[in-house]
């Protein structure tokens, strides 16, 4: 009987073939689209799998709070390590502080490389249950020592098993490698931890390090715990909330929490709003998702529209069937049968359609993602998915083709009914007004990107480059370095400064000035320069000057920029003193020598931070700035600044970056989300259109001898195609109508999240609207025009 059911199946399948045809390559893009976007569900949701504790493992967060607005994130002070083993240390299994991910020089031979890596405590490798390949688990334990991933080793020796041998770390302190450990996956944390260096080496190199100890007010570390299995997340949090504000009771006024936030929560929920966790990459997943099972539900919607305007030709069939026995329920599993095999090769096109794009797909969506052939869940899965999607699509078309009353379908009185279009026609509109949302939602993403982007910057990118100071060789030769630059003539300026131009590293508070409001909680973002900062970056002066050594005292100044000045509230600011509590010498003030525009160097979605740019007398550098020379091209400008480089470090690797690339890099995940969304947004208009056209075709057939007659009888090629073209357009009309306020509210929702916003404009729907209805026509035109210009003495002749 199955055999029968499959032969029957494949009978009426290849009997209409271009119907069969829509229907497989509709399902089979649907379901090609739902799977790579479920390989990129399953990506995001397995991130940092690779860590057998990590539902042990969490990150010290901290709240603090700033004139009434709480603050979160990672940056803890160093006393907070030494509190918690002393006063807490039988909660934790591993406590490990940790460096920022930085980037360092390693050399070993004539490799000189820029890898990224930290500085960490002996237990990281334990508590994150690294791969060793060779050496130990505790090779953290000598302070001259370093463990390499096997990228990292590779790239250095050429092999993996170099045990024992010398690193140079940033061309100046020798480190013997105690391990080489696998690397880490792309979607785990840690991933980029290309080498580990011990933590007492960080600490004995850098003397404000070792001052640190301390200091309760100097958030500039990670540390990262593994809590005992006799105890929770919560329990934890809960001890340690007012740990520092008991080593510092100064910390009472910012009201600073400590709190755990655990290993399988980084990636997805990362955004904190007030003190308050709100989600973060979770968004993305949902709405992908959401999208995955729209663009397979416009699929099926396809299948069904396509089986039950095609009822009539099979009515005979059921009519027949039924008159010889068979029951209703076994003409229902004939059509799911139908339904499954047109499913089933649907899906094995699908999946060789993910493997031709999936390189492509990893490379727009910045994923390593391969295809699971030996993942014996992904293949359950799949079966579930085409059981799902079978049942889905051939459900409807089965109880209403199973339902026909076969006396009146032998009898030749059958009819389809007055209402049996009304089904197809709420499924057009449905298809297309998911398809309307999606372009409305997709266009005002794309918007808001370029609303950031086109955001004042309040400094002149172009032509403007960094270049990373790493090592002590670079220390005592700026002022050599920067003649050098400006005599080779591939720079017009120079400067430097102590953090990068897109984001700030430090903010400070501790300072007082005339007028300030007492309470005041004062959160800064700080960036030491030096001369020739203003001119160099091409700020806009409002009031004052720049960094100039034609002023000895600029060794004690500061520029503000001018959302500072507001939030301060300092009224003629320039000539008046800042206090800095922290200094040895509080009397030794900082004078305000300019105010600039502000210069938006963090997120271009959020408001500029209030910001003060003082004078760096002490070498602070972690960048080198120069502009390039406007007259000369920029590879001739790099040519001569490179030769300067290499001449004064001959061992360094030449390393720079254009700003304004890095600037763009801001908007890479908005891109990227864009990206994705045009694609699939063009998918499921092509998915709709596909099942339009399907309709159009049956359409202009079932009315083939009307069209004759009408042409017959004088109806021009512009009257038919009227006819034939109208219903779709009223159908496309309500979606459009439909989808309008949906979309409106939730891309008004989604905008919410950005401080610095664009408008859900009426252009969006006007520009919706109109591409909806000429995709329509578009699509439809081509079987109307096909019957209005067709032979009437062909459709009117009587078989």
């Amino acid at each position: 009987m199955l055999k029968n059911y499959f032969k029957i199946a494949l009978r009426n399948l290849l009997k209409n073939k271009v119907y069969s045809f829509i229907n497989i390559s509709g399902l089979a893009i649907g379901m090609a689209a739902t799977m790579l976007i479920g390989l990129w569900v399953a990506d995001e949701l397995t991130g940092n799998s690779y860590y057998k504790n990590r539902d042990t493992i969490a990150q010290i967060y901290q709240h603090q709070t700033n004139n009434g607005e709480v603050g979160t994130g990672p940056a803890i002070p160093r006393p907070l390590e030494f509190a918690l083993r002393d006063k807490h240390g039988d909660n934790f299994k591993h406590i490990v502080m940790s460096s920022w991910n930085q980037p360092r020089y390693l050399q070993h031979g004539d490799k000189n490389i820029n890898f990224q890596g930290n500085f960490m405590q002996e237990a990281a490798p334990e508590m994150l249950n690294l791969d060793i390949l060779y050496g130990e688990k505790n090779g953290l334990k000598e302070k001259n020592s370093i463990m390499l991933a096997e990228s990292t080793a590779k790239a250095l020796f050429g092999e993996i098993n170099v045990i024992g041998k010398i690193v140079k770390e940033n061309n100046s302190t020798d480190l013997k490698v105690t391990a080489v450990y696998k690397d880490i996956p792309d979607n785990n944390a840690f991933y980029d931890l290309r080498y580990i260096i011990p933590w007492k080496f960080y600490v004995t190199h850098q003397e404000w390090i070792e001052r640190s100890k301390d200091y309760w007010d100097n958030n500039s570390f990670q540390l990262f715990v593994q809590i005992n299995d006799n105890t929770t997340m919560e329990a934890v949090s809960e001890k340690i909330e007012k740990v520092k504000q008991i080593g510092d009771p100064d910390m009472v006024q910012y009201n600073a929490r400590m709190f755990l936030h655990p290993m399988n929560r980084w990636h997805l929920y990362s955004d904190f709003e007030n003190g308050i966790n709100v989600g973060g990459r979770i968004e993305n997943v949902w709405l992908f998702g959401i999208i995955g099972f729209f663009i397979l539900l416009l699929a099926c919607i396809n299948f069904v529209n396509l089986s039950t305007a095609r009822s009539e030709k099979r009515a005979t069939e059921v009519g027949i069937r039924k008159s010889i026995g068979s029951q209703r329920g076994q003409l229902i599993f004939q059509f799911l049968t139908e339904s499954f095999l047109v499913v089933l090769f649907a899906f094995v096109i699908a999946i060789g359609i993910v493997l031709i794009c999936l390189n492509g797909f990893n490379n727009l969506a910045d994923k390593a993602i391969v295809f699971p052939w030996t993942n014996a869940w992904y293949w359950f899965a799949s079966l579930v998915f085409i059981l799902i999607t079978a049942l889905l699509s051939g459900s409807y078309p089965a109880l209403y083709l199973s339902s026909f009353n076969p006396v009146a379908v032998l009898k030749g009185t059958f009819k389809a009914g007055r209402f049996s279009s009304l089904p197809r026609k709420i499924l057009v509109v449905s298809q297309f007004t998911i398809s309307a949302a999606l372009i409305i939602g997709t266009m005002v993403v794309m918007n808001q990107i370029q609303f950031s982007k086109d955001r004042p910057t309040g400094y002149d990118k172009e032509g403007l480059i960094q270049i990373p100071v790493m090592s002590a060789e670079f220390m005592g030769k700026r002022d050599v370095m920067r003649n050098q630059f400006l005599s080779s003539g591939g720079a017009v300026d120079f400067t430097t400064a102590s953090s990068p131009a897109t984001s700030v590293w430090s903010n400070r508070s501790g300072y007082t000035w005339e007028d300030k409001q007492p309470g005041f909680q004062e959160d800064l973002a700080y960036t030491n320069v030096h001369y020739d900062f203003v001119k160099t970056f091409g700020l806009k002066l409002i009031e004052g000057r720049d960094f100039t050594r034609e002023f000895a005292s600029d060794s004690n100044a500061v520029i503000l920029n001018k959302t500072a000045v507001e939030y301060m509230n300092l009224k003629d600011p320039i000539g008046k003193y800042i206090r800095d509590s922290d200094t040895e010498d509080p009397n030794e003030p900082l004078k305000i020598v300019g105010v600039v525009e502000d210069m938006l160097v963090q997120s271009p979605y959020e408001p500029v931070k209030q910001a003060m740019y003082v004078f760096d007398q002490y070498e602070n550098v972690a960048f080198w700035n120069l502009r390039l020379n406007p007259t000369k091209s920029v590879s001739e400008n790099l040519n001569l600044i490179e030769n300067v480089f290499k001449k004064n470090f001959p061992n360094t690797p030449w390393d720079y970056q254009f700003v304004d690339e890095e600037y763009g890099k801001k908007f890479k995940s908005e891109e990227r989300l864009a990206s994705l969304a045009k694609i699939f947004t063009a998918l499921a208009i092509f998915i709709s259109c596909l099942g339009l056209f399907g309709l159009a075709s049956f359409v202009a057939e079932q009315r083939t001898k009307e069209i004759g007659v009408r042409k017959v009888l004088g109806a021009s090629i512009s009257q038919l195609w009227l006819l034939l073209s109208k219903d779709f357009l009223t159908l496309v009309v309500i979606s459009l109508v439909v989808a309008s306020p949906i979309a409106y509210y939730l891309m008004s929702q989604w905008l919410q999240k950005f401080t610095y916003r664009t408008n859900v404009g009426w252009s969006v729907f006007a520009i919706a609207c109109l591409g909806a209805l000429l995709i329509t026509i578009i699509t439809v035109s081509f079987q109307a025009i096909k019957a209005a210009i067709a032979n009437p003495v062909k459709s009117l002749r009587t078989e």
